[in-house]
């Protein structure tokens, strides 16, 4: 198993306006200066937070499959699909963009949310029709196990399923407590820590890779055969992570960034 943890200061930065939106971005675009560049078809995750009411103009995308996750607050959206909506916290707003769509953003004070693009096989993709759908909090299953939540958001049992191949999770494990997640051959965990902090690794501490990692750090783990990935809060504090599941390699030519 290997684990790379990336600080905020090795992350992209970035910013709408004259800076009312801000962003740390664990992916980040070329020329922004990212540690990370993708994780397989796992194409771009920027964390923003507004500072004041704040809209993004309508601007295009093509091809890619757009994920707006609101951690808090409320985000507006309007589009040349005709779209006018608001998702509040816990809600997801889901593109896929196809042939085309132009679409604006607007972020209420104070909110929060990840902007997450999912790469699927571009050349079919831009063939097809643009949609749009969202999600609030209550539509997305959630289970809790020994104290730790877990919220599905792409995957079987959620609502959302894409064309890229994906899972993703919002998991939050009390202090002290522990989730164990399948990590199947040729696959990582991309990981943002929401909240708190707390240990990755395998399920045996003594002999097994572990690290450690804090609210704004991301985490990408990755293992040449199938295993079990074991995420630990520390004794004193919960801890909250936002987990994507994608292969890394694909059986399609992914976009030269």
């Amino acid at each position: 198993m290997e684990i790379r943890v990336y600080t905020q200061n090795e992350q992209a930065k970035g910013h709408f306006g004259d800076g009312e939106i801000v962003e740390n971005k664990p992916i980040g675009f070329p020329h922004e200066n990212s540690a990370v560049k993708r994780v397989g078809p796992l194409f771009y995750w920027a964390w923003a937070k507004s500072l004041k009411t704040f809209e993004i103009p309508l601007h295009p995308h093509s091809g890619f499959e757009i994920l707006t996750y609101v951690l808090k607050g409320t985000v507006g959206h309007r589009d040349t699909l005709g779209n006018l909506q608001q998702v509040t916290t816990g809600g997801v707003q889901i593109m896929q963009t196809g042939s085309g769509v132009y679409h604006a953003e607007e972020l209420s004070k104070d909110t929060e949310m990840f902007q997450i693009w999912f790469e699927p096989h571009l050349a079919k993709t831009t063939k097809t029709p643009p949609t749009y759908n969202q999600y609030d909090h209550k539509e997305f299953p959630s289970e809790t196990v020994d104290g730790v939540q877990v919220k599905s958001i792409i995957g079987p049992s959620a609502p959302i399923s894409l064309v890229t191949d994906s899972r993703m999770k919002d998991v939050e494990i009390p202090a002290g407590k522990a989730y164990a997640m399948r990590l199947p051959a040729g696959y990582a965990h991309a990981v943002v820590v929401v909240d708190g902090s707390g240990s990755i690794g395998g399920q045996d501490e003594a002999n097994e890779p572990q690290a450690v990692a804090g609210k704004g750090d991301f985490a990408v783990i990755s293992a040449d055969d199938e295993t079990s990935v074991t995420y630990r809060a520390q004794a004193d504090a919960p801890f909250r992570i936002v987990l994507i599941q994608v292969p890394l390699e694909v059986d399609y030519p992914l976009y030269r960034k």
